[in-house]
């Protein structure tokens, strides 16, 4: 008995953690950088955001909604764009004959 209260007591200490952190958001941030003899070769920035979608949007982030890989609205207008540049491209080809 007192092992599975144990475990819905950590259950749900889990589940609210987890929800402040989605609530609040947490950022981590770091940068690697490998040099030679001085000479910088590679650097690479990490960042990472961990929050709901009402708190990303809340801050100004939705990439997801433009991704074509994530938003079949954007793979039509990536579609669209792609399509209407290549009509440019004819015309002014046309104008310039």
């Amino acid at each position: 008995m007192g092992s599975s209260m144990l475990h819905a007591s950590q259950s749900s200490t889990l589940a609210e953690i987890l929800e402040r952190v989605l609530d609040k958001g947490v950022v981590i941030a770091g940068d690697i950088k490998i040099s030679l003899v001085s000479v910088e070769l590679l650097t690479i920035k990490v960042r990472l955001l961990i929050a709901s979608v009402d708190k990303a949007m809340e801050m100004g982030i939705n990439w997801w909604q433009s991704d074509p890989e994530l938003s079949t609205k954007a793979k039509a207008l990536e579609t669209q764009n792609q399509d209407l540049l290549t009509r440019v491209e004819r015309l002014e080809q046309k104008v310039m004959a």
